[in-house]
């Protein structure tokens, strides 16, 4: 491989950057919420989904050219896409899919998030730009793309890798890498789990909690370095891409300092959507006003509330309570929630339709929402779920995995999924020794 030619910087803005978000992973870590969508699809905060965040993100760096690859139960991802993401007749910007499929040439589905980006070659180069932003479509975080662009562009790199610091005990699960005073990266390695391997990365930074520099998944290159390195084997970046990249090519790392979070498992989904109704949480949907995250506007009527005790708690639009007590709960659109209901340390994500606008899939199944009586804690509540009364839901061991034929537990988090039903006076709790 050659050394791409260093290329003029002030003829580049963040419109000659492709941004590429991969969408297409099974999810199965995030399994039963990704039993019937793509992990993108997921919703987060309330009323947002998962992909409104990389998308945000690109809108407010002046990337306004952007696919999404998808594979996996991608039907409600297309959908949210196609409702939310609009542009004006004379706007040069764009949102689309670029969905997996079997061609004359192309006989299977992506086997990895390089080969992903490999498939949709032709696609890319279409559109003409300078550069490709490769993005992950389930992570949490603010960035203004435009400030890895500029450094990009002022190092002369042909790929630039944003990175943070991570501590000990985060950094078997990114990739670690090392780099010298320049940012130039000099070794990279995915995930490490070897203890002596791991041990040769440590970062002199002066923070000794977060001593190493870990790969956020988020990569810039240079368009004629990306299809170079395509021209190979390469399965996906990580474990492939970046490594082979660096002895022969301008490998630039960009740090980035603020809040990030990878929804990749049911524990970090639950904990940074309850982080969220923290006083002043990590990361803040109310941040600034003027840089808001996007999602599909819905039209609903403000909440109403009867005779409620709420402590810590986020409420979405359209939702009706009554009678109830809820503590450390996000409650999602058009949540309905009967008399007399507990619920503590729970994600209840509401619903997609009202119980008028529906046939119930049983004459006798319980509402759409939490029925009366009903105490549920440390718990997920998928969308369109029904709730009877009087069902108990009651914290698992952490560790604990558990499938059930309507709900299931991961980490001792118990998940109602979407459309689910749970009958009046359902108990779902623990085993106890006597």
């Amino acid at each position: 491989m050659k050394q791409i030619a260093n290329y003029p910087i002030d003829t580049n803005t963040p419109s000659d950057v492709l941004c590429i978000i991969l969408g297409g992973g099974r999810g199965s870590r995030l399994w039963p919420l990704t039993k019937s969508r793509a992990k993108p699809a997921v919703p987060i905060g309330g009323k947002y989904r998962l992909i409104d965040i990389p998308l945000s993100n690109c809108l407010h760096s002046g990337i306004n050219r952007i696919a999404v690859l998808t594979q996996f139960n991608s039907v409600s991802l297309h959908r949210h896409i196609a409702q939310t993401y609009h542009f004006g007749l004379f706007d040069a910007g764009w949102v689309q899919i670029l969905a997996a499929e079997q061609t004359s040439s192309i006989s299977d589905w992506y086997q990895g998030t390089a080969d992903a980006v490999r498939k949709q070659l032709p696609e890319i180069l279409a559109v003409g730009t300078g550069h490709v932003l490769i993005l992950a479509g389930d992570q949490l975080y603010r960035m203004d793309y435009s400030r890895m662009f500029e450094q990009h562009l002022a190092s002369k790199a042909d790929v630039t890798v944003a990175v943070k610091p991570v501590s000990s005990e985060d950094a078997s699960r990114f990739g670690v890498l090392k780099e010298n005073r320049h940012g130039r990266i000099t070794d990279f390695v995915e995930k490490p789990k070897n203890e002596a391997l791991l041990k040769s990365f440590v970062h002199d930074n002066g923070d000794t909690s977060l001593p190493y520099r870990g790969s956020m998944g988020l990569y810039l290159f240079r368009t004629e370095a990306l299809v170079e390195l395509l021209d190979s084997e390469f399965i996906d970046f990580g474990g492939h891409l970046i490594p082979a990249a660096i002895p022969a090519y301008r490998t630039m790392s960009h740090t980035f300092t603020g809040y990030w979070e990878d929804i990749g498992t049911i524990r970090s989904f639950f904990d940074a959507n309850l982080s969220l109704i923290a006083p002043n949480p990590a990361y803040n949907f109310f941040h600034d006003a003027t840089h808001p995250i996007y999602t599909r506007p819905r039209f609903l009527p403000g909440c109403r509330i009867q005779d409620v005790h709420l402590n810590r708690v986020l409420l979405a639009d359209g939702c009706i309570i009554e009678a109830s007590e809820l503590h450390n709960t996000l409650v999602g659109n058009r949540s309905i929630i009967g008399r007399d209901v507990a619920l503590r340390d729970t994600v209840l994500m509401g619903a997609d339709y009202y119980e008028e606008e529906v046939r119930k899939p049983t004459p006798n199944a319980p509402a759409i929402g939490i029925g009366e009586g009903s105490r549920i804690c440390n718990a997920i509540i998928d969308k369109n779920a029904r709730i009877g009364t009087n069902v108990r839901i009651e914290p698992f061991p952490r560790g604990t995995d558990l499938d059930a034929t309507e709900w299931a537990v991961r980490d001792g988090i118990v998940i109602v999924p979407k459309n689910a039903v749970i009958p009046d006076g359902t108990v779902i709790l623990p085993h106890r020794k006597s």
